[in-house]
């Protein structure tokens, strides 16, 4: 099980002792204005806290993580942007630096939303499809770099289309058998890859806080092309993502996601479509279940905050998810359904803008995972 210790959560717990009499140091001030918020909230805002971590695959880890968000043009009409940014340095030599953002431009007018991963990091490979064994096969060893851009204009209210490109490297694989599995098939791919693909995305999307939704609807529909002129491999990937939230009360949502990966071609192993995470599928490892196709469903309850009446900034969630991956839609099988389910709770971090710290404890019938971050899964 991947467990992590962030700082923040150390500041967090801290708050009921917490008093201003203590002095008024730079770093006391800092802390101040992160638990009392007391910025104008058309003022754009940055958070960085340290994190310190421990896998059986990487030994510890320290890092670095921050959050910027802004009104555009300090407009709270607007909808609000973020950027998350996570570098990370462990006792293995392992190091990666990931990017994320979701910009609007004044008046929604444009929509840029992406991705960078920038690692050094192993990974478990433990076979392709839902058969594939509970032990990894092999520890793999690589290089990455991922950079993903979607950039969409708005051609009717909420409804946005644009181009998007996907660029994916994997360079300097080394596939270390298991001990429990000393040979494997290697899979395609596993000598490294470099692959660029372009195509079209169509989005509606009338959230106005990505980070913390309490009513909307979010749907992409996008396609991306690899062609060997391009990189090393030829396929088709199509990805289906839809998002709803509704108000349950003053102060509950629920929140529920489909989500679908469909890949045709030639595809390496790495760009298959991959199960579990921080996001989708929560306790399973990410890569755990791989295919060329995914269907995975999710549903969340928020209580934001909890009916509790001793804080306004503590909230919690109870969450739940099934999934699958599969070769082809006629192999794809009911009985090969995995589920997740879990719980966690919520510190409401900047409460002019509406935005918490989730801390999840996810289950499985492999295991559990422990994850916290800023910002909802979904």
């Amino acid at each position: 099980m991947y467990r992590k210790i962030v700082f923040l959560l150390i500041l967090i717990l801290c708050l009921p002792f917490y008093s201003p009499t203590f002095g008024q140091n730079i770093f006391k001030k800092y802390v101040n204005g992160i638990i009392n918020d007391t910025s104008d909230i058309r003022e754009p805002q940055f958070l960085m806290y340290p994190t310190v971590a421990y896998s059986p695959e990487t030994s510890w880890e320290i890092g670095f993580s921050s959050l910027y968000v802004y009104y555009p043009k300090k407009d709270t009409t607007n909808r609000l942007s973020e950027v998350n940014a996570f570098t990370f340095f462990t006792l293995q030599n392992q190091y990666g630096l990931w990017l994320d953002h979701a910009l609007y431009t004044d008046k929604n007018k444009w929509f840029f939303l992406g991705r960078l991963r920038l690692q050094s990091f192993p990974l478990k490979y433990h076979g392709i499809g839902m058969d594939s064994p509970a032990g990894y096969l092999a520890l793999v060893e690589a290089n990455q770099i991922m950079i993903r851009e979607r950039v969409l204009r708005q051609v009717r209210k909420n409804l946005f289309f644009g181009l998007q490109a996907d660029f994916q490297r994997l360079g300097g694989v080394d596939f270390k058998a298991s001990p429990e599995n000393p040979t494997i098939d290697l899979p395609t791919g596993s000598e490294g890859s470099t692959n660029l693909g372009l195509g079209a995305g169509l989005v509606y999307d009338n959230r106005h806080n990505v980070l913390n939704v309490r009513k909307g609807l979010f749907s992409e529909l996008a396609i991306l092309r690899y062609t060997q002129a391009l990189g090393d491999f030829g396929f088709t990937s199509v990805l289906s993502d839809t998002r709803i939230y509704r108000p349950i009360g003053k102060n509950n949502v629920l929140a529920a996601q489909l989500l679908g990966q469909f890949t045709t071609g030639d595809v390496p192993f790495n760009q298959l479509a991959l199960m579990g995470g921080d996001n989708m599928m929560r306790g399973y490892y990410m890569g755990r279940y791989r295919d060329k196709n995914l269907l995975a469903f999710q549903v969340e309850n928020r209580f934001l905050p909890l009916p509790l009446g001793f804080s306004k900034r503590i909230g919690a969630a109870v969450f739940g998810g099934l999934g699958t991956v599969f070769p082809d839609f006629q192999k794809a099988s009911i009985h090969k359904v995995v589920w997740s389910a879990g719980a966690g709770l919520r510190f409401l971090l900047f409460p002019k803008k509406d935005i918490y710290t989730r801390f999840d404890l996810a289950y499985t019938q492999e295991g559990s995972g422990i994850y916290l971050f800023i910002g909802e899964a979904f």
